[in-house]
């Protein structure tokens, strides 16, 4: 069982964990329902909520916490890096079932030199369109597993009110002197696209 995780929390990743390296980082959520929301469930005519299709991405950083280049966006669009150092699973459409929703893996090893961190944001497609945003998703969360023997090293639930709020940046993994670090963030935001985004970063 890994350790749970405060919006805010930093902690150490490689140090002291000698040969660390693959990491999987997985990102869950579930829609709300109508038996625990029944009143957004009436306000969608009473049945079935539409589904929100939730996508996971990561923002490969320099130093300076700017994109360099396109291609360290690692998303649906996108599923691997040239270098094999990041490689995102797949896109889940719906978010049902229990456990992760979408996978990432990640190889600190294979890392660029030049990159220093690694975000991880979740954003609603499509979610102006659709009138669709966090506050008809529920425990949402981020973990990293060790590959070596499938551990969960720490969790990070994102339990605050995001009401309003169409994007979140869920947490990072950055280099600091030398090692590989996790920070919690669980910042929610009202960027209405995966492009709105990235806008941050240039």
């Amino acid at each position: 069982m890994g350790v749970n995780l405060q919006k805010g929390q930093k902690v150490d990743l490689t140090k002291g964990n000698t040969g660390l390296s693959k990491l999987l980082v997985g990102l869950g959520w579930d829609q709300v329902t109508q038996s625990n929301k029944g009143f957004l469930a009436g306000l969608l005519g009473g049945g079935k909520a539409p589904e929100i299709d939730c996508d996971a991405s990561v923002f490969m950083l320099n130093e300076a916490g700017k994109f360099t280049d396109k291609k360290n966006l690692v998303y649906f669009g996108n599923l691997a890096t040239a270098d094999g150092s990041i490689k995102h699973m797949g896109d889940n459409l719906t978010g049902e079932g229990d456990g992760d929703d979408e996978e990432i893996v990640v190889d600190l090893q294979k890392i660029p030199a030049d990159i220093h961190h690694l975000i991880f944001v979740v954003n609603i497609y499509d979610a102006r369109k659709r009138g669709q945003h966090f506050g008809m998703i529920e425990n949402a969360f981020i973990r990293l597993v060790d590959m070596r023997d499938n551990q969960e090293l720490m969790k990070f639930n994102l339990s605050e009110g995001y009401n309003g709020k169409t994007a979140m940046i869920a947490g990072e993994i950055y280099r600091h002197q030398g090692e590989w670090k996790f920070s919690a963030i669980g910042e929610a935001t009202t960027d209405g696209s995966l492009g709105e985004m990235a806008k941050r970063y240039y």
